[in-house]
Formats: C-alpha cells, sequence, structure tokens
C-alpha cells in the first residue's frame, strides 16, 4: 500500500483531513521543527481551505521552541478541530504542537517529552573538546545544581549565596539570564498552546499540574512520555485503534527509510555508487 493509500485510509478512519509533517534526524544532516515550514504549511492550507477536522502526522526530535505556536494556530485557522497522530517520537518542540491540540492520538510506540529547552548564547562557555564550539546550558541543570546543593549537601540558606558564587565562576552572568528566559517562555508557551483548547478558569488547575511536569518537573529531557503517562498527566489522550495504530506506523516506516532515519552518512558510500 502507498503512502497517500494509507493517507486515504486514515482519513476515512479519523473522518478527517491528514496532514504529515516529519523532520528527519540522520547525522549529520538532522532537521528541526523551525519557522521556515509556516510559508509552506499556509500554502498547503490554503489549497485544502476550512475544513471540519485536521489531523497532523507527526515524527520530530524536537527544534525551535517558538514554531510550534505558529504552526498550531496557522492549522487551527483552517479547521475547527485538530489533532496530531503520534506513530512514534513527538519530542520537545513536538510535544509542544501536541500540547496545542484538541485530542492527541498516539500509538503503542508514540512517546512525548518534557520541554525544557536549552541554550545557546555568546557568552556561554567553550566545549573543552572542540574550543571552537560553545556548549548549550539547559535550566534544568542549573536547577539540579542548586538543588543538589540545598537539599543533599545541605547548604543553608544563608551559605547558598556561596552556591551562586560558584556557579557564576564557571557561567557568565548573561548566559545564566538567557538559560533562565528560555526556561520561562517554555512554561509560557506550554500554557498558551494548552488554554487554545482548554479554559483557563475552568481547567486552571489542570492546567498548571501539565505546565509544572511539562516544563519542571520531569528534569530529563529526552524522559519518554508514552500515552498512559501522557493522559495521567491531563492531557486528552486518544489510544490508536489498531488499525490507525498500524497505518501511522507503517507511514512513519516509510519516512523512515526514505529519509534513512538514524543511519549515519557515510561519504564513501555515495562516491563507490
Amino acid at each position: 500500500m502507498t503512502r497517500a493509500d494509507l493517507i486515504k485510509k486514515i482519513e476515512a478512519e479519523r473522518k478527517s483531513r491528514v496532514i504529515s509533517y516529519a523532520t528527519g534526524d540522520r547525522p549529520p544532516f538532522a532537521t528541526k521543527i523551525a519557522g521556515d515550514i509556516v510559508p509552506f504549511l499556509g500554502n498547503l492550507l490554503d489549497g485544502m481551505g476550512k475544513v471540519k477536522k485536521i489531523s497532523l502526522l507527526l515524527y520530530t526530535s524536537g527544534g525551535d521552541m517558538l514554531a510550534p505556536i505558529r504552526i498550531v494556530k496557522l492549522i487551527r485557522n483552517h479547521c475547527d478541530e485538530f489533532e496530531v497522530l503520534v506513530p512514534y517520537k513527538a519530542h520537545s518542540a513536538g510535544t509542544l504542537i501536541c500540547l496545542g491540540a484538541d485530542t492527541i492520538v498516539m500509538g503503542k510506540l508514540g512517546e512525548l517529552t518534557p520541554v525544557d529547552p536549552t541554550t545557546g548564547h555568546p557568552f556561554n562557555p567553550q566545549n573543552p573538546a572542540n574550543p571552537q564550539q560553545k556548549l548549550e546550558v539547559s535550566v534544568e541543570d542549573l536547577n539540579s545544581y542548586l538543588l543538589f546543593a540545598k537539599e543533599k549537601a545541605e547548604v543553608k540558606s544563608e551559605q547558598m549565596i556561596d552556591a551562586y558564587k560558584l556557579l557564576v565562576e564557571k557561567l557568565h552572568p548573561l548566559s545564566i539570564g538567557n538559560a533562565y528566559r528560555a526556561y520561562r517562555m517554555a512554561r509560557l508557551l506550554t500554557e498558551r498552546l494548552l488554554w487554545l483548547h482548554m479554559d483557563k478558569e475552568k481547567d486552571g488547575e489542570k492546567i498548571k499540574k501539565i505546565v509544572k511536569e511539562i516544563t519542571g518537573d520531569i528534569t530529563i529531557h529526552a524522559y519518554p512520555i508514552d500515552r498512559d503517562e501522557a493522559a495521567e498527566l491531563g492531557l486528552k489522550i486518544e489510544k490508536a485503534t489498531d488499525e490507525v495504530d498500524k497505518s501511522i506506523c507503517q507511514i512513519y516506516e516509510n519516512y523512515a527509510e526514505e529519509m534513512k532515519l538514524g543511519q549515519p552518512f557515510h561519504p564513501n558510500e555515495l562516491l563507490a555508487g
């Protein structure tokens, strides 16, 4: 069955129009979610016109944290109901896209992740292995350091200033400020994406819980959140039927083969023909 046939099959099952968005993770040519997709997506949606329901079949390891809200709002402007189909990875920025959907339809292998950005900045420390590169800084690493000092090393409140001094000796204050700004932005984006389909007042506590878990409490960036755990967090999760799960996985496998996902690039193989 061709990819087009599989998409038509899903459209019939979900009673929707299906759009696929897959980013590559083949080293060293990995691609990511970014704002440059918006004009292409806009043209596609304009050609489709306003429809009742759109299903976005998504595979990604992440990307630009600001792109998801543009993508989600653009799609929602072209439909009455928006859902995301997750056959496998919808990580980081991909999770943000999912948070903006009315429903997240996850297959057995589907996984989301926390939204805790790592940041680049001119004042970030150099990479010891490659002095030409700057290390990225994660606000969760900063938080974990301070929590370790307080909870495990039992540093008293009045002595925490020394822990901060040690931190500033290793990281430029502007680098720390940039990481914290990214953390605040991740929380804001998570909240505003949820507001697109949840009631600020009625669902206020549920929204707070989701934001807290997704942007802070789960401290490992690559931690896989499966569909059961995602539902426990309070997200509107629908388990894909066996037929839909099979179809979306086949489409993912089709893309994986075509894009050689996860397969390192070897120039010699290309030169050998």
